[in-house]
């Protein structure tokens, strides 16, 4: 469930009250001034998470893993992710959506490549990340 951000709504007032208490003698309304300079722009946000949301599925980061290694037709991803032709293109298109992959077509085929390095340098600081494992329990 995502909630709708407002940049325009008021500070909370339990927040006022922990700045007043972290901020000693400050001006509060100074400091609220410039904390709410430091929020992102919506759009910002909005692209950020169109580009994770389309990399928060398994599918779809096996199918950018192969990708990194060159350009694949769709039915060679169908074999990659073990998965049947609407599976596979439901994520393609998703990843094609976000920008993650680009797309030709040569005859009936439809080959899909990675968008750019930004989409490859993603997946290595995802593996760099150590992140623990999600468990079964």
């Amino acid at each position: 469930m995502t909630e709708e951000y407002d940049a325009d709504a008021a500070v909370p007032e339990a927040a006022c009250e922990s700045l007043d208490g972290l901020y000693d003698d400050a001006d509060l309304g100074a400091c609220v001034a410039a904390l709410t300079e430091r929020r992102p722009e919506e759009t910002t946000v909005e692209a950020a998470a169109a580009v994770f949301g389309a990399l928060a599925n398994d599918h779809r980061i096996r199918a950018l893993s192969a990708l990194r290694e060159g350009e694949l037709c769709a039915c060679e991803l169908q074999v990659v992710l073990e998965a049947p032709q609407s599976t596979v293109a439901t994520h393609l298109g998703r990843l094609r959506e976000a920008g993650l992959v680009k797309t030709r077509k040569k005859g009936r085929w439809t080959y899909y490549r990675i968008a750019d390095t930004a989409v490859t340098e993603l997946l290595e600081l995802a593996d760099a990340i150590d992140a623990p494992a999600e468990s079964d329990d």
